[in-house]
C-alpha cells in the first residue's frame, strides 16, 4: 500500500500568525522553525514512501525547500489541513492508496504514533478515515486545565466508543470531570494526537459536503466527517515516556523548548 505524508502549512493563522516559520530552540542551542522540525520528524517514519509539505504560501515554500523539502502549491481557498490535502490528490499531485495528513505545529509526534496508525488502516480496509488519541497522563491533563483556565484555546480532546469510533472531539475538556474527582492516575480523557490517515475516496468526499456548523463552531475540521456519518477510527497509541503536545498558542513555546531541552 503507496503510503504518503503530506505536512499542510499556511501562514494565515488566526490564533498564531506565521507559525510554521516560528522558532524553537533546540537542546544545542541552535534554533530551527516549526516546519522543519515537523518535516525531520515525519522523515522518521517507516513504512512511508514520500514526505511534502503542502502549502499556499511562498514564505513557506521556499524556506522548505531551502532544508530540502518537497514541496506542493495549493490554492489558499483551502481552508484547512485535510482540505489541502484532498487538493493536493485531487489535481494529481499525489497520488497513494493511505494518505497521512501530518500536522506541521506537533514537531514533538512520536514516529510510532503514525506507524500505529498506518497499521491500523492496512488492517481495517473497511476504514476510510483513522487518527490517535493518546490517554492524558497527570502532566498533560494539567496543561489541559490551565489553559482553559486562561482563556486559551489549546489541545484538543476525544471521545470515543467500545468500538473504537469516535462519538467528538472538541477544544474543551471532554468528558468533564469533577476538579475533586481527578483521580491520579488513569484520567479518563483522551488527547487527539492531530494526524490523520485517509482513503483517497475520504478525502473527495470530505471536500464535497462543503463546511459543517460544528466544525466551524469548534474549528475542528475533522468533525465534518462525523456530521455526514463517516466514522472516524480512534487508534491509542502510548508515549513510551515521551511528552507530547502541539504548538497551538505562543504559550506553548516554552512548553515545547522546555522538552527539547529535557530531551
Amino acid at each position: 500500500m503507496k503510503t504518503v505524508i503530506l505536512i499542510p502549512a499556511r501562514y494565515a493563522s488566526t490564533r498564531y500568525p506565521g507559525k510554521p516559520l516560528a522558532t524553537l530552540r533546540q537542546k544545542d542551542g541552535s534554533e530551527k522553525t516549526l516546519i522543519q522540525m515537523s518535516w525531520e520528524a515525519a522523515g522518521q517514519i517507516a513504512g512511508v514512501d514520500a514526505v511534502h509539505v503542502v502549502t499556499d504560501d511562498e514564505r513557506i515554500r521556499d524556506h522548505a525547500a531551502g532544508f530540502g523539502a518537497s514541496v506542493i502549491m495549493t490554492s489558499p481557498e483551502a481552508e484547512n489541513g485535510t482540505a489541502r490535502c484532498a487538493e493536493a490528490v485531487a489535481n494529481g499531485a499525489v497520488s497513494a492508496e493511505l494518505i497521512v495528513n501530518f500536522q506541521g505545529d506537533a514537531p514533538l509526534t512520536p514516529p510510532w504514533f503514525v506507524e500505529d496508525l498506518i497499521a491500523a488502516m492496512k488492517a481495517d480496509p473497511d476504514a476510510q478515515m483513522a487518527t490517535p488519541v493518546l490517554q492524558c497522563d497527570p502532566a498533560t491533563y494539567a496543561m489541559f486545565v490551565e489553559d482553559r483556565q486562561n482563556g486559551r484555546v489549546g489541545g484538543t480532546t476525544a471521545v470515543f466508543g467500545d468500538d473504537n469510533r469516535a462519538l467528538y472531539f472538541s477544544k474543551e475538556i471532554v468528558p468533564y470531570i469533577d476538579p475533586d474527582k481527578v483521580p491520579a492516575t488513569d484520567i479518563p480523557v483522551y488527547h487527539h494526537v492531530g494526524v490523520y490517515a485517509y482513503r483517497p475516496e475520504a478525502l473527495k468526499a470530505y471536500t464535497s459536503w462543503g463546511v459543517s456548523t460544528l466544525e466551524t463552531l469548534e474549528g475542528l475540521e475533522q468533525l465534518r466527517f462525523l456530521v455526514h456519518g463517516t466514522p472516524v477510527r480512534c487508534v491509542e497509541v502510548e508515549a513510551r515516556g515521551r511528552v507530547f503536545w502541539e504548538l497551538n498558542n505562543p504559550a506553548d513555546v516554552a512548553r515545547i523548548e522546555k522538552v527539547l531541552q529535557d530531551g
